[in-house]
C-alpha cells in the first residue's frame, strides 16, 4: 500500500486537548495516525507549550510563533488569520508536495498563495465564523472587546470567500456543511473528532449536576448566569460549574448560594471525572453554531443530559438529551432527572446513534477520501 502523507496547519498547539477546537484537532491526526497516514503537524503558538506527546502521532511537528502585534488590529485581514502568517512555514509546505489541511478559517492565510497551486487542499470548518464573531458580540460585556468581535466579524464574513480556492471543506456539522455548500462547492460533512470510542456510563446515581466549559468565553459565561440566576436559585439542587477563568460575575453570582461551586481551572481528567460522576450535565447554549464538543463527550460517558433547543439543533442529537428552553421546565426537569436512575436501555440508544453518525473511525475514513 502506498504510503499517504499529510501537512496539517493548525491554529493553536492542540495538546492537551482541553478545549474544543484542539479536542478536534488532537483526535483527528490519532485517527489518521490509527489508519497509518503520516501527519506532518505545522502548529502556531501564542501560550501553550511544545507538546512532546505530539510526537508519537505524527511524523514531524513544527512550531511558528504566532504574530500578536496589536498593529494587525488595523489590517483589512482578521486578526486571526493575518496573525497566524510564517514565511518559515510555506518553507516547510515547499518541501514536497503532499496534500494540506487547514485547520480553521484562521489558519488559512497561505491557502490563496500561488506557490501551493497544484496542491490538494483542505480546510477544515469548525464553525461559521462570522456569525459566532457576531454572537460573542452580543454576550460580551467590555466596549473593547465588543467592537473588536464587531469589526472581527465583519473581516472575517469578507475573508470566508479564499475557501474558493480550496478542493475540499470539510464542515463539523450538518447545518454549517449546508450554509456553507449554498456558497461553495464540494463540501463535505465530517463530524467532530473526540476522545470516547464506546459509550460507557456509570451506573448508580449522582450527587450533583454539572456545567462544564472554558468560562472565560463569553457564550459559556452567559450560560453559566442564566443556570445560577435564573435556574438554580429556584431549586436546590447540587450544581457544580467547571471550567478555565471564571468571570468576576460569576464567581459573585455563585457566592449567593450554599448549594452551587466552581471549580475553577481544573485538568481534562478532573473534568472528565465530573461529567461521569454527575448525576445530570446540564449544557445550555446561546449560540447554535458548529457542534459542541462538551455535549457529545457528556452523553458518551455522562448520565442524563438536559439541554436547551440551540445545543441540539441540526445534530442529530436531540433523541439523546432531554431539551428545556425555560428556566422555569429546566428546572423542573433537573428535579425530576435527579431523583431518578439512569435507564441503561437509554444507553442502547444513544450507541445507536452516536456509533453510527460520531465514529472516529467512520470519519477519518470520509476525511482520508477527500486526501
Amino acid at each position: 500500500m502506498t504510503e499517504k502523507y499529510l501537512h496539517i496547519i493548525s491554529f493553536d498547539v492542540p495538546y492537551p486537548a482541553n478545549y474544543g477546537g484542539v479536542i478536534d484537532v488532537f483526535y483527528k491526526i490519532k485517527a489518521l495516525h490509527t489508519q497509518g497516514v503520516k501527519v506532518h503537524l505545522h502548529c502556531f503558538e501564542y501560550g501553550r507549550a511544545e507538546a512532546l506527546s505530539l510526537e508519537s502521532i505524527c511524523e514531524k511537528v513544527y512550531y511558528y510563533k504566532r504574530n500578536m502585534s496589536k498593529s494587525l488590529l488595523l489590517s483589512t485581514l482578521p486578526f486571526v488569520v493575518v496573525t497566524r502568517s510564517s514565511e518559515k512555514l510555506m518553507e516547510n509546505l515547499l518541501r514536497d508536495t503532499y496534500p494540506i489541511l487547514f485547520e480553521g478559517l484562521h489558519s488559512c492565510f497561505h491557502l490563496n498563495d500561488n506557490r501551493l497551486m497544484g496542491r490538494i487542499k483542505i480546510v477544515r470548518t469548525h464553525n461559521i465564523e462570522h456569525e459566532y464573531y457576531k454572537n460573542l458580540q452580543k454576550v460580551e460585556k467590555s466596549v473593547f472587546k465588543k467592537i473588536y468581535f464587531k469589526t472581527e466579524g465583519k473581516k472575517l464574513e469578507r475573508f470566508e470567500k479564499i475557501l474558493k480556492k480550496a478542493d475540499a471543506i470539510a464542515a463539523i456539522s450538518s447545518a454549517d456543511a449546508k450554509a456553507l455548500s449554498s456558497r461553495y462547492k464540494n463540501v463535505h460533512h465530517i463530524t467532530a473528532f473526540h476522545p470516547n470510542e464506546e459509550v460507557k456510563i456509570n451506573e448508580g446515581k449522582g450527587k450533583f449536576c454539572l456545567y462544564h466549559g472554558n468560562l472565560e468565553v463569553g457564550e459559556n459565561n452567559e450560560a453559566a448566569l442564566y443556570l445560577v440566576n435564573q435556574v438554580f436559585s429556584k431549586i436546590k439542587v447540587p450544581l457544580i460549574i467547571a471550567g478555565r477563568k471564571p468571570s468576576k460575575e460569576l464567581i459573585s453570582a455563585v457566592s449567593n448560594y450554599s448549594h452551587i461551586s466552581i471549580k475553577a481551572n481544573i485538568n481534562t481528567h478532573e473534568i472528565d471525572e465530573l461529567i461521569k460522576t454527575a448525576q445530570i450535565n446540564v449544557l445550555p447554549t446561546f449560540q447554535a453554531t458548529g457542534i459542541k464538543l462538551k455535549l457529545l463527550v457528556a452523553l458518551f460517558t455522562g448520565r442524563h443530559c438536559i439541554v436547551n433547543s440551540p445545543m441540539v439543533a441540526n445534530t442529530g442529537l436531540e433523541k439523546l438529551c432531554s431539551i428545556q428552553d425555560s428556566p422555569e421546565s429546566m428546572s423542573k426537569e433537573i428535579s425530576r432527572l435527579f431523583e431518578l436512575q439512569f435507564d441503561m436501555q437509554e444507553q442502547q440508544k444513544r450507541e445507536a446513534i452516536l456509533l453510527e453518525n460520531f465514529s472516529n473511525v467512520s470519519n477519518v475514513k470520509k476525511l482520508i477520501s477527500l486526501i
